[in-house]
C-alpha cells in the first residue's frame, strides 16, 4: 500500500488535505535531505479529518522551498482516502492511528514496513500530529516516561499527558526507535492552531541532540491516562433528544482538562444506560469511577477528563474521554 518518493510531487503543496488523491496513489512516505543527515519523522492524516498536521507542512515546506531544511525529514501522509470525504476513517476500513502494533490488515502490513524503513535510516525523532474534536488545551502525549520525550514533548506544550493505552497508535511504534510524541493540536481548520505546528516542527528540525539535563520541574505539568471510558455499541445516546439512553449536557466538552470533584453529573440515564470504563489493564472499572443514581450518570472519585468531545460520530468510532491523574515530575 505504500508509495514511497524522494521528492515532493509537482503541485503538492498547492492541494488542500481533501484533494490529495489528486497526486498520490494512497499513503504516501516522502523523504527529503536536510543538512543533519538522521531524519525528523512526521506523520499527518492519521485521521482523514484532521488536517492540521497536513496544512502546517505545507506552509513549513512552502518556506523551505529555496533552502535546505536544516534536518532531513521523512513525511509520511496517511489515510488520503479518508480525507477525500472528510472522515475520520471509511467506513469498514481500520483506523489509521490504530495499525502500528501489526496484525494482518494490509494497513498494519504497511505500517510494520514503515516502521522498518525508518528503523534502518536511524530516525531522530517521531511527530504524529492530530486535531481533536472538543475544547481542550494543546498537549502532547508521550509513552515513555524518559527526558528525551519530555524534551521534545515540552517544545510543543507544557502540558503533557502520559498513556499506554491504546497500544497500537503510531507513537507508541516509533518509541521503540526514537524519542517520540503525539501532538493534539485543538480544532482543525483554525489558522493559529496550524501556526503552532507548524512552529513546533521547526523546532525539532533545528534540534541538534537532546539535551542531557532534566526539564525543570516548573517547565510542565504532567499527567497520566488511567481510564478510557466509552458508550456502549448498544446505548443511544444524544445532547438534545430526552428520549435517548444517554443524554449528555451540550457543554461536555468545557470539563476538560478540568479537576471535578465526585458527585459531579455526566449525563442524565434512562433504563440500564451505563458507561464503560476500561483501566491500563484491559479491567472494566466503571463501578469505581462512576454512580447510576435517580436518573444521574456522576462521578464517584475526582476525576480530570479529557478529549470529552460534543461528535457524536467521533465517540462511536473512538471514546467518549480518557480520565487522567497527575504525576510528579520524572527525576
Amino acid at each position: 500500500m505504500l508509495t514511497e518518493l524522494n521528492a515532493i510531487p509537482e503541485g503538492l503543496l498547492e492541494l488542500p488535505a481533501g484533494r490529495l488523491h489528486e497526486r498520490l496513489d494512497g499513503p504516501t512516505l516522502i523523504h527529503l535531505p536536510g543538512r543533519q543527515p538522521r531524519p525528523l519523522f512526521v506523520s499527518v492524516l492519521l485521521h482523514g479529518n484532521e488536517d492540521t498536521g497536513w496544512e502546517a507542512m505545507r506552509l513549513l515546506l512552502q518556506n523551505y522551498a529555496h533552502r535546505t531544511l536544516p534536518r532531513a525529514l521523512s513525511l509520511f501522509i496517511g489515510n488520503i482516502e479518508a480525507a477525500r470525504e472528510g472522515v475520520r476513517h471509511l467506513e469498514g476500513k481500520p483506523d489509521y492511528n490504530r495499525i502500528w502494533k501489526g496484525g494482518e490488515s494490509e494497513e498494519a502490513k504497511m505500517a510494520q514496513a514503515l516502521v522498518g524503513k525508518m528503523r534502518e535510516r536511524n530516525v531522530f525523532a517521531s511527530i504524529d500530529i492530530h486535531n481533536n474534536t472538543g475544547l481542550n488545551p494543546h498537549y502532547a502525549c508521550i509513552n515513555l516516561l524518559q527526558q528525551p520525550f519530555l524534551q521534545l514533548a515540552t517544545l510543543f506544550s507544557r502540558t503533557i499527558v502520559y498513556f499506554i493505552r491504546p497500544d497500537s497508535v503510531q507513537s507508541m511504534a516509533f518509541s521503540k526507535l526514537c524519542p517520540a510524541v503525539t501532538v493534539e493540536c485543538g480544532k482543525a481548520g483554525l489558522s493559529h492552531n496550524t501556526e503552532h505546528a507548524m512552529t513546533f516542527v521547526e523546532g525539532a528540525l533545528h534540534l541538534d541532540h537532546f539535551p542531557e539535563h532534566a526539564v525543570p520541574d516548573t517547565d510542565y505539568e504532567l499527567y497520566h491516562t488511567v481510564v478510557t471510558v466509552k458508550v456502549p455499541q448498544t446505548m443511544r445516546y444524544s445532547f438534545s433528544d430526552p428520549s435517548a439512553d444517554l443524554v449528555f449536557p451540550g457543554d461536555l466538552d468545557h470539563m476538560n482538562f478540568r479537576e471535578l470533584p465526585a458527585g459531579t453529573e455526566l449525563a442524565r440515564i434512562g433504563g440500564g444506560a451505563r458507561l464503560e470504563a476500561w483501566d491500563e489493564r484491559g479491567e472494566d472499572v466503571a463501578e469505581r469511577y462512576f454512580d447510576l443514581e435517580n436518573g444521574r450518570l456522576t462521578t464517584r472519585l475526582p476525576v480530570m477528563p479529557s478529549m470529552l468531545t460534543l461528535n457524536e460520530e467521533v465517540i462511536r468510532q473512538d471514546c467518549l474521554c480518557y480520565l487522567m491523574e497527575r504525576l510528579p515530575p520524572i527525576s
